[in-house]
């Protein structure tokens, strides 16, 4: 015959079962004798997991990067001036940003951004003409740039060199800025003539 576990529970001591003395601590004990090589090989997976993932991202890094720079050179899809290339047949050229690490991270900065909008250029029929417009006047900062850096070459590293170079760099930037702020009110325009 079936019985109600509740009745049967009732007659039980509700109290908690008391555990010996030092039986949590030579539980822990045995736990460390038993698997102590899960915790040193743990940390190792960790550490494999870290390298693979920092592995599979500059990997990847790298393959978008040679997509991107492929992108950028190739001239059927936008008319892009060509930035900042050093001349391979004169090793002793310098640039400012082989002076310090900071002047570096400037001139970085600024040829990333540079390089940045010119990639994300939508030429097309109707916007070519605004688009030449300012690519000329980019060539011309390209070109001033060259001759900034063949003097910082000849005369060495002064103030006003190295500023100008960052400023001329700071100009192809915020041009380039303009150029798609004038895109951008271009295609508003178009957009709104052709509600109407």
């Amino acid at each position: 015959m079936a019985q109600d576990i509740r009745d049967l529970l009732k007659g039980e001591n509700s109290g908690k079962a008391k555990l010996s003395k030092g039986h949590k601590n030579r539980f822990e004990a045995m736990l460390d004798k038993e698997k102590p090589q899960e915790k040193n090989s743990f940390s190792w997976l960790k550490i494999a997991a870290i390298v693979l993932v920092l592995l599979s991202v500059s990997f990847f890094g790298y393959q978008y990067l040679s997509d991107f720079t492929g992108d950028i050179n190739n001239t059927n899809a936008n008319p892009i001036v060509e930035v900042d290339k050093k001349d391979t047949n004169t090793p002793s050229q310098i640039s400012i940003g082989d002076l310090s690490p900071d002047l570096k991270k400037v001139e970085d900065y600024y040829m990333a951004g540079i390089n940045l909008q010119l990639a994300s250029l939508k030429v097309d029929p109707e916007n070519k003409e605004l688009v030449d417009g300012y690519m000329s006047q980019l060539s011309i900062l390209d070109k001033e740039y060259k001759k900034l850096n063949l003097e910082l070459n000849k005369e060495g590293p002064t103030e006003a060199t190295i500023t100008a170079l960052i400023d001329n760099l700071k100009l192809r930037l915020e041009l380039l800025f303009k150029l798609k702020n004038k895109l951008n009110e271009f295609k508003t325009q178009e957009n709104e003539s052709s509600v109407l």
